[in-house]
């Protein structure tokens, strides 16, 4: 079918990033994977010495650090042009290319850790306290010898390392074929108009007023999903197929210890999560009832999830979102806000405009020693804003990070924690909004975005974490997984969430799993959106109060990147996710917006 999307060239250049930024050209490019190249060489001089003194190690350290900073520039910059320009073999084939560079840059350093925990605790204590220059790792120490059990040898460390290209095929074929080959039927509204579905529109086109447009949308979404369910089923497989592999491969007792314990998590933190999430159900079987009641439907459908329930919801351009976010997150204080400012417009970290060839979905890219990078598909409404908030929380969080964070191996902060800052966002923000902006229709939208990020993270994430627990266990049993299986799976555990209130297409709602081809190839990842939205409330009204102790440790949080464990470095800024209370009060903040919903609706001021 023709496509409607605008092509990339046709973007104005203020909406699309800067990776110009990364590099100028593909020439220091080329030259940037050469230096990685050369690195590597200096690292291989290394195996067998690490220990011998405290200087040889430092000087490891320091290379290592290195060898990482750069491959992950280079490959960002690839990673970058490709996911908006799915369509670019040439693009898409660099990736491939960094997949492979950065599988021998691990498997380079793989030699280190082994040695070092052979070394022993006492040795490299005393190299801690002989040396300024590795005592700077200590926690670099700490989680290594915590891992020790779980290490292998140097030569088993090499060859999974490099195995890493080849395990990620699977992710990247599910991206590919989503991304790059999926055609869809174009969507049809009432007054009997086309319009194109595509992985930067359907998210518009499923919240359209039109139910009839809603319905084709989805519908034809899904259909062409389930049209390669047995391809993605199969990649979805080796996925899961590869976690428990490597699970094994180290010792761990199944796939989701391998997850928590690598995170540094305590495993209750999962479960009490989806416990806590069966037992509320009857808070979203509430929701899904106000929401048919507000609609005026006898029966509620998937595709009327994101129905509007306000004629006239605020039209909100890209200034604007910038705008609101900005002055929501003025309790972080003008340093913060005058950053992301910046970030949002001049430095233009974001890629704002949908275009043909940009793949689904929003995040937040990059590494040390350059800006962050948003990619997403900025619809013009508080939804498009709250996309953006949440994208930017997980920037502002690495630009924080980044600056802080002088050893490479401290700037990552795990994804447990950085759900947490890009929730935060969304949250304070939309607390701004609902005090400064009064007007009845206003408010009936905002509570729709409120209950759509709910939704999507308190809901949707669980419900695949649910799914992910199942299908994992499964292999680990050794039964078999396909399609089929995947779909009734996926069906049963949303039948479960919806209750008595919705009806379901079996067929179309059980092909969700396939919907989310970079989630569920990541290890029990999912449930990390439900808890950083707990921690992110959280941790609230007290920031909102401009509380000077709160305000400076969430702060503190976000500098801190990955130099404690998770769990420890949350405590620090207010929250302890070891108990169940998180979770639980924010399930009590959905029931209060649900109530507050259901007033409005009810209300017989005009939307």
């Amino acid at each position: 079918m023709t496509n409607l999307l605008p092509l990339r060239e046709e973007i104005p250049e203020k909406y699309r990033w800067d990776i110009e930024s990364i590099f100028a050209t593909e020439a220091l490019w080329e030259e940037g994977i050469a230096m990685v190249e050369d690195l590597l060489e200096q690292i291989a001089t290394f195996p067998g010495r690490l220990t011998e003194s405290s200087a040889t190690l430092a000087q490891y350290l320091h290379l290592q650090d290195k060898v990482m900073c750069l491959g992950r520039k280079v490959f960002v910059y690839a990673s970058l042009q490709a996911s908006v320009e799915m369509h670019n073999q040439t693009a898409v084939a660099r990736v491939d290319r960094m997949r492979g560079l950065m599988a021998r840059v691990h498997g380079g350093i793989a030699f280190a850790k082994p040695e070092i925990a052979e070394a022993g605790r006492a040795q490299i204590d005393q190299m801690i306290t002989d040396s300024t220059d590795v005592a700077v790792y200590q926690h670099f120490f700490e989680r290594l010898f915590d891992e020790a059990d779980y290490t292998r040898s140097a030569e088993v460390e090499a060859v999974l390392a490099m195995a890493g290209g080849v395990f990620s095929t699977m992710q990247a074929t599910h991206s590919v074929l989503a991304n790059a080959d999926l055609d869809f039927a174009p969507a049809v509204g009432s007054d009997g108009t086309t319009h194109p579905v595509a992985q930067g529109s359907i998210h518009k086109l499923v919240a359209s007023p039109d139910r009839a447009m809603r319905r084709s949308s989805y519908e034809n979404y899904a259909d062409s999903h389930l049209a390669y369910k047995s391809t993605m089923a199969n990649a979805l497989t080796a996925g899961i197929k590869r976690n428990v592999f490597l699970s094994k491969v180290r010792g761990y007792a199944s796939a989701l210890e391998a997850s928590m314990k690598r995170d540094f998590i305590p495993i209750p933190v999962f479960h009490n999560l989806i416990d806590i999430f069966k037992k509320n159900l009857p808070t979203w079987h509430r929701y899904w009832r106000t929401r048919r009641q507000a609609l005026g439907l006898d029966t509620l459908w998937e595709y009327d999830i994101k129905a509007p329930l306000n004629d006239t919801p605020p039209h909100v351009s890209y200034e604007q979102a910038v705008d609101w976010i900005a002055e929501g997150m003025r309790p972080l204080g003008d340093e913060y806000v005058s950053v992301l400012r910046r970030g949002a417009t001049v430095e233009r970290w974001v890629d704002v405009m949908p275009n043909h060839g940009k793949r689904m979905g929003a995040f937040s890219s990059g590494g040390a020693g350059n800006h962050p990078f948003i990619m997403m598909s900025f619809n013009p409404n508080l939804f498009g804003m709250s996309t953006l908030a949440h994208e930017l929380g997980h920037s502002m969080h690495s630009y924080f990070t980044w600056r802080t964070q002088k050893q490479m191996v401290f700037t990552g902060y795990g994804l447990f924690a950085a759900e947490v800052a890009s929730n935060f966002n969304q949250a304070l923000v939309r607390s701004y909004l609902f005090d400064t902006q009064p007007d009845h229709g206003f408010q009936i939208s905002l509570l729709e975005e409120t209950m759509a990020n709910f939704h999507r993270y308190f809901f949707i994430m669980p419900t695949l974490a649910r799914f992910e627990l199942a299908v994992h266990e499964r292999v680990e049993q050794g039964k078999s997984l396909n399609a089929d299986y995947l779909i009734k799976l996926m069906a049963d555990l949303f039948r479960e969430g919806y209750g008595d209130e919705l009806d379901i297409d079996v067929e179309r709602v059980g092909i969700t799993w396939a919907e989310f081809h970079t989630h569920l190839y990541s290890n029990f990842y999912v449930y990390k959106y439900a808890t950083g939205i707990s921690a992110a409330h959280a941790l609230l009204e007290p920031i909102k109060a401009q509380d000077e102790t709160a305000v400076a440790n969430y702060l503190g949080f976000l500098h801190a990147g990955g130099s404690d464990y998770p769990i420890e470095i949350l405590k620090r800024a207010g929250v302890d996710m070891n108990t169940p209370e998180p979770v639980e009060k924010a399930f009590a903040i959905l029931s209060g917006h649900v109530d507050r919903l259901a007033n409005l609706v009810s209300d017989d001021s005009p939307n």
